[in-house]
Formats: structure tokens, sequence, C-alpha cells
């Protein structure tokens, strides 16, 4: 059996395997909708971006290898969604099934609660029950299914949006 992976805030030193871990998933799937690969120098500024602006970024790493990564940011630019995030989390290939994507998202959370945050929304692509069934673990519900709002590998794609409120309603 394998060590549960450390989750961690990231640094600047992970960038080379958060690039990597998302570069994968752009070149080979639809849980992102860029076309190219990111340089490392455009997730260089993405971080300080992150930074600037205190939204949290967290690696899991087993042994020396970081193996997933997880963030949130502005759901909308406007005031007015300010206790609204979207949130991302990408495992890298030879660990997915592993748990380390729960093990991120419940860090992720947590850390969204603490933070007063009210909700956190991810963009799913359609097709991608995995991550659906993945969302649906951790109390996210789908909210709203857009129709061929993407077009990548020859074909058009749906997006769901999944949310999670992070305290009770009322």
């Amino acid at each position: 059996m394998r060590p549960a992976p450390e989750i961690r805030p990231a640094t600047r030193a992970d960038l080379p395997a958060i690039t990597e871990i998302y570069n994968h998933a752009v070149r080979h799937t639809t849980a992102s909708y860029d076309l190219e690969p990111v340089t490392l120098a455009s997730r260089e500024r993405w971080f300080d971006e992150k930074a600037a602006g205190s939204w949290p970024l967290w690696v899991a790493v087993r042994g020396a290898e970081v193996i997933a990564w997880a963030t949130y940011g502005p759901f909308r630019a406007k005031p007015g969604y300010r206790f609204t995030a979207e949130h991302s989390v990408y495992v890298a290939l030879q660990a997915q099934g592993s748990g380390v994507g729960h093990a991120l998202m419940t860090t992720l959370i947590a850390d969204a609660q603490q933070r007063g945050l009210h909700s956190l929304v991810g963009a799913v692509d359609a097709d991608n029950a995995g991550s659906l069934a993945f969302h649906a673990r951790l109390g996210f519900a789908p909210v709203a299914h857009f129709r061929q709002v993407g077009h990548k590998f020859g074909r058009w794609l749906d997006l769901v949006f999944v949310q999670r409120l992070l305290v009770p309603e009322g």
C-alpha cells in the first residue's frame, strides 16, 4: 500500500510539475478547454496572480513528486460575487483513482470555508462522468448545463456547472 500523499501549499518549485499535469489534460482530455499546452512562464504569471490575490494553490506530493494540484479563484469579477469561487483540480494520470483528488478537494473546501466563502463552483465537461461522480461524492450538485459552448478535438462540447454551498442554506 502506498503512503498517503502530503497535501501542502504549492511553491514556485512545484510549477514544472503543475504545468506538466495540466498540459497532459490539455493534450489528451476535455477536462480543460484550452487547445494548446500552457508554458511554464504563463504558469509563473498565474502563480504570481494567485499569490497577489491571496488565492490558494495546493499540491499533493508523494515522495518528492507532485501528483496533483487544486486551486480556486474568483468566480466573476463583479464584487457581488465575492463569496463564490471557482475551483480546479487536476491529478496526474498515474495517481488517478487513488483518492488524492478527494484529499485535495477536502483541503480546498475546508480552506474556502475558513475564508468565509459561501459557494464553490466547478465547470466540468458534460461527458466526463468520472469528474461529475467525483464532485457528487464531495457534495457538489449540477446546477447548469450549457450546450455546445466549447469546441475541441473536432467536436462540440457541453459544459456542466456544479456547485457546493459551504454553509447551511437559510
